[in-house]
């Protein structure tokens, strides 16, 4: 199984970007998916989750401005990123979890993609 995330960049405050996160190896649907984040000297946190069934969860700091989607056909998982802050620059991680719901923490990981923004 492998996670390619894309999408990342630099943006100035206020701006947008849009994650993706293309799954190989395995179906996406009836799994649970997720996007994390670690800023330098931060741990990885959870910033948005998606479960198979495509109800969702958010980390409060992102609530009304990221939106995170699926679409199983193409087995890809999306995170739109809207009036994007500096403290939210980090490597963007996606995850998929053992199952339809995101217990724990994901079995895969992909690569991490760089979101810069810039004040």
């Amino acid at each position: 199984v492998q996670l390619q995330a894309s999408g990342g960049g630099s943006v100035q405050a206020g701006g947008s970007l849009r994650l993706s996160c293309v799954v190989s190896g395995r179906t996406l649907s009836g799994y649970a998916m997720g996007w994390y984040r670690q800023a330098p000297g931060k741990q990885r946190e959870l910033v948005a989750a998606i479960t198979s069934g495509g109800s969702t969860s958010y980390a409060d700091s992102v609530k009304g401005r990221f939106t995170i989607s699926r679409v199983n056909a193409k087995k890809t998982v999306y995170l739109q990123m809207n009036s994007l802050r500096p403290e939210d620059t980090a490597v963007y991680y996606c995850g998929i979890y053992s199952g339809g719901y995101y217990f724990r923490d994901p079995i895969y990981w992909g690569q991490g993609t760089l979101v810069t923004v810039s004040s």
